[in-house]
């Protein structure tokens, strides 16, 4: 995993709500443990027609959506079943960022682990964010905030484990790793 510091990017909005981890990447794809080729499934069944080209009506089809690393979504995003699939697919697709109201716990500790950075933010703040997509932001997870284009700041606050682990590019096993000499020394000791 790579160190998440700062994202800076255009938004892409997704305003409905409740969209679960089987329209993220549906089921019958999950035949896999390999990462990289997911995002071409993302969104699968809403993102592409029956012919399999590009659905017009789909948001992030739309021109002004192509491109964009954070993803504004309605609430309640990630809900339904706790495949970890679903944030691989969305980083593999090119989304760095989900910000919501409100973001089911087992798909957050998921996207946080994988280096997807969920967001939860206040309700007015995510309303307005609804209602303007396509605007730049600017991502500080150590300062816990995004930089709206007026200069405004919203705030928001990560879990301090799951921080850390973002700005140093490791996951649970690697922030073990990274203590390995400590962990023999006490184990040498209390034998």
């Amino acid at each position: 995993m790579r160190p998440v510091t700062h994202l800076h990017s255009r938004t892409a909005v997704l305003a409905d709500e409740n969209i679960d981890t089987d329209r993220i990447i549906p089921a019958r794809f999950l035949t896999t443990t390999e990462r990289s080729g997911l995002g071409t499934l993302c969104f699968h069944d809403w993102r592409y027609l029956a012919d399999g080209s590009d659905n017009p009506a789909f948001p992030l089809n739309k021109p002004e959506a192509l491109g964009s690393s954070i993803l504004v979504a309605g609430r309640n995003f990630g809900c339904g079943s706790s495949r970890e699939h679903a944030p691989w697919a969305l980083l593999d697709y090119g989304i760095e960022a989900v910000i919501c109201s409100e973001i089911a716990d087992i798909f957050r500790n998921n996207a946080l682990t994988n280096g997807l950075l969920a967001l939860v933010i206040d309700e007015a703040e995510h309303r307005w964010l609804l209602a303007h997509p396509g605007i730049e932001l600017a991502i500080d997870v150590r300062e816990q905030t995004i930089e709206l284009p007026d200069g405004g700041r919203i705030r928001f606050t990560l879990e301090p484990f799951a921080r850390h682990c973002l700005l140093h590019g490791v996951d649970a096993f690697g922030y073990l790793l990274q203590h390995a000499g400590a962990i023999a020394r006490y184990e040498e000791q209390a034998a």
